[in-house]
């Protein structure tokens, strides 16, 4: 074989080898091209519409079938003045009045801290047949919110509060009451023993 032709050949080997890169692109970007669905809705039970989606084109789910974000039951511990009197029909102010009402929240990694603000709405939080089975409660209160949750290794789980209007104080029944409900709230979670609150002047008589 002659040198001429060798070069021809090794010509028309390397425009095969291109021609067929080319043709290998061309065909993968026509595969590649979005598909275009049809321009139909569909309305879900909340009254809203969804349109079809490529590849599949399949409808959007609908809000209802979305993931839901997940809940978790927690309990709030407010006061029934009914369930805190003695034989002669007096207040006892003590935790006999405490009462249990349920509630949902989003599931979250400061669950304490969630359900502790979630009880400081107080009053928000009471339908209109918890009041009148005569749940109660002074919360919220003015100027008093949580700024700190620190959990021990101990099971002392310390609630440090801001009550800049000074909320939290006076009569030593009141002030226990206060001091209970929150107490209440904060021990559902397993392995609290104690509840201790800063500053230590709040919930003062």
């Amino acid at each position: 074989m002659s040198k001429k032709t060798f070069i021809i050949l090794i010509i028309l080997v390397v425009l095969t080898g291109i021609w067929l890169g080319l043709r290998f692109l061309i065909d993968k970007s026509l595969t590649e091209q979005p598909i275009a669905c049809t321009m139909d809705a569909k309305q879900c039970s909340d009254g809203s519409y969804v349109s079809r989606v490529s590849p599949k084109c399949d409808f959007s789910p609908c809000p209802e079938e979305k993931e839901e974000m997940p809940y978790k039951k927690v309990l709030l511990y407010y006061y029934n003045s009914e369930k805190d009197k003695d034989e002669s029909g007096n207040i006892k102010c003590s935790r006999d009045g405490l009462v249990v009402i349920e509630r949902e929240i989003p599931a979250s990694k400061t669950p304490i801290q969630d359900v502790i603000n979630l009880f400081l709405k107080g009053k928000e939080n009471l339908t209109e047949e918890d009041i009148q089975k005569g749940i109660t409660t002074e919360y919220p209160l003015e100027g008093f919110n949580l700024d700190e949750v620190n959990f021990k290794e101990d099971g002392t789980l310390i609630l440090k509060f801001n009550d800049s209007l000074n909320k939290t104080s006076g009569g030593s029944c009141r002030v226990g009451i206060l001091w209970f409900q929150i107490e209440a709230t904060a021990k559902q979670f397993s392995g609290v023993q104690q509840v201790r609150f800063l500053p230590e002047e709040i919930f003062q008589p």
